[in-house]
């Protein structure tokens, strides 16, 4: 019986224990009641926000993919160009009988060469920085205008507060 008086006084640590972790609840409640929480921004808001994000995103990846292609299908055309210029030089050198002839079509080929391999480089590189500045560009203007709306969000929050 002993026990069992113990049971329902305070001296059992399971009783105290819940006790404990039911001031502790209340404490818990009645701090966050009291806080203050900036307003749920208007959630149809957020979510066109984030639309409007992917749709950005998904066109700058297009303008990217668009831009490795153009990349892609002018090193082909490069390629094919070189494959044709240099069957050509064979050509031209296998008809050239003199020694100092031979020399001064090939130093002149290979200033040739050279000029066009810097040309189509350079070709490359402005299609390359054409297609991430148009990419960037896009991805900088939905990043301003993200900002834009959430400081309208946030605004709207603060005055409906």
């Amino acid at each position: 019986m002993a026990s069992d008086s113990s049971f329902s006084s305070g001296g059992n640590p399971m009783a105290q224990a819940l006790a404990q972790a039911r001031s502790a609840a209340e404490d818990f409640t009645k701090m966050f009641s009291e806080m203050k929480f900036p307003a749920v921004p208007d959630m149809e808001a957020v979510m066109t926000a984030h639309r409007r994000n992917m749709e950005a995103l998904s066109a700058a990846n297009r303008i990217a993919l668009e831009g490795a292609q153009a990349v892609a299908r002018r090193h082909m055309e490069i390629m094919q160009q070189t494959m044709t210029e240099l069957t050509e030089t064979m050509r031209m050198l296998a008809s050239v009988d003199a020694p100092q002839e031979k020399a001064a079509k090939q130093a002149e080929l290979l200033k040739s060469a050279y000029e066009r391999a810097v040309q189509n480089a350079r070709e490359i590189g402005d299609l390359i920085q054409k297609s991430n500045g148009e990419a960037l560009a896009l991805l900088n203007k939905r990043f301003t205008d993200a900002m834009d709306e959430i400081k309208g969000l946030m605004d709207k929050a603060k005055h409906s507060a």
